[in-house]
C-alpha cells in the first residue's frame, strides 16, 4: 500500500493539508452565503469586501517574508493571508481587506495609525466574516518584556519583573488587562454595528513562554519570572475570550494558545512557533514564525468550521 511506504512527517503534513482544505469549506459558507439575519433582512448593496482582517502584529505576520505593507509589517504568511488562500484553494474568489497593522491597539480601531486609516473604515454591511487579534499592545507587551529583561540582571533566580509590576501591592498587568478588556468590548459592539451580518472570530494570543513555567538561558528573564508572564498571556487570552463569548451567537473565540503549547520561544529552534527574543531570520521576536502563523490560521479556520 501507498500509505505504508509514506513516513511520520508525511503522514502529518498530508493530515495538516486535508485539515486545512476541510476548514476552508466552511469559509466557503460563510464568505458566500448570507446568514439566517441576512436573509430575513436583505443587506444594503454596499460596496465592500467579505473578509476583513483586524488586529496588530500578531495578525499582520510581522517579521515574516513576503511584505504586503512595509509599514504595517504585513505579510502574505499571515494568518488571515492563510485563510484567504485556503478559501482560494477550493475556488472561492472573494475580497480580503488586510486592514492589520504591526503596533496598533484598540486605539487604532478607531483613530489613525501613522498615515494608515483607523481599522474600522475596512467594516462595511457588506462584511460576512471579520477576525480579530488586538488586546497585547494595550497592555504593552512589548515594553513588559524590555523591562523584564532589563530588570532580570537584579535577581537571576527570583521575580523580579513580577516585584516591579507589584510593587504597589496591585498587579499593574492585570490592571491593564482588565481596561483591555473594556476596550475589546467596545471594538466588537462597533463591528456588530458596521457589520450586523459577519461571524466575528476573537482570535487569541500563542503560548509565548513554557506553559510549565520553567525558563530557558537563551530568553534573558529572571527564572521565576516565566511563570508570571505566561500567567498574564493567559489572563489577556481570557479576557478575550470572555468578550467573544460575550458578543452573541455569531462571535466566538479562536484558542491559539492550546495548539501551541510546547511550542513556545524557549523551545528547540525547530521545534519553536514562537521565536525567542534572537529571532531566525524573517521572524520577529516573541511572535509567530510562519509555523506559528499556520497554526493560529487552523485554530480560526475550525471556528469557522464549527459556528
Amino acid at each position: 500500500m501507498v500509505g505504508s511506504n509514506s513516513s511520520p512527517g508525511s503522514q502529518s503534513r498530508t493530515r495538516r493539508a486535508a485539515a486545512g482544505v476541510l476548514a476552508a469549506s466552511a469559509v466557503v459558507v460563510t464568505l458566500s452565503a448570507p446568514t439566517a439575519a441576512a436573509r430575513s433582512t436583505e443587506a444594503p448593496s454596499t460596496d465592500g469586501p467579505a473578509y476583513v482582517a483586524l488586529g496588530d502584529s500578531y495578525a499582520s505576520g510581522a517579521g515574516l517574508a513576503g511584505v504586503k505593507d512595509k509599514e504595517c509589517d504585513r505579510t502574505t504568511g499571515s494568518y488571515p493571508s492563510l485563510i484567504s488562500r485556503f478559501a482560494s484553494m477550493v475556488g472561492l474568489k472573494h475580497t480580503l481587506d488586510d486592514a492589520t497593522c504591526s503596533g496598533a491597539t484598540t486605539n487604532n480601531y478607531w483613530n489613525p495609525q501613522g498615515s494608515k486609516a483607523p481599522q474600522a473604515d475596512a467594516l462595511t454591511p457588506r462584511t460576512r466574516l471579520v477576525t480579530l487579534t488586538m488586546g497585547g499592545n494595550d497592555v504593552g507587551f512589548s515594553s513588559v518584556l524590555a523591562t523584564c529583561a532589563r530588570v532580570a540582571a537584579t535577581n537571576r533566580e527570583g521575580t523580579p519583573c513580577k516585584q516591579y509590576f507589584t510593587a504597589d501591592g496591585k498587579d499593574v498587568l492585570a490592571e491593564r488587562v482588565a481596561t483591555m478588556e473594556g476596550r475589546v468590548h467596545d471594538v466588537l459592539a462597533d463591528i456588530k454595528r458596521r457589520s450586523p451580518h459577519a461571524k466575528v472570530i476573537v482570535v487569541g494570543y500563542p503560548a509565548l513562554f513554557p506553559d510549565d513555567g520553567v525558563g530557558c538561558a537563551e530568553v534573558p528573564f529572571a527564572k521565576g519570572d516565566f511563570a508570571y508572564l505566561r500567567d498574564t498571556t493567559k489572563q489577556a487570552n481570557a479576557a478575550l475570550r470572555r468578550q467573544a463569548s460575550a458578543d452573541g451567537v455569531n462571535t466566538s473565540y479562536a484558542d491559539t494558545y492550546t495548539p501551541t503549547v510546547g511550542h513556545d520561544m524557549c523551545r528547540p529552534r525547530e521545534e519553536r512557533w514562537v521565536e525567542s527574543l534572537t529571532p531566525a531570520a524573517d521572524t520577529a521576536a516573541a511572535h509567530p514564525n510562519a509555523s506559528g502563523q499556520f497554526a493560529m490560521a487552523i485554530a480560526t479556520l475550525r471556528q469557522i468550521y464549527k459556528q
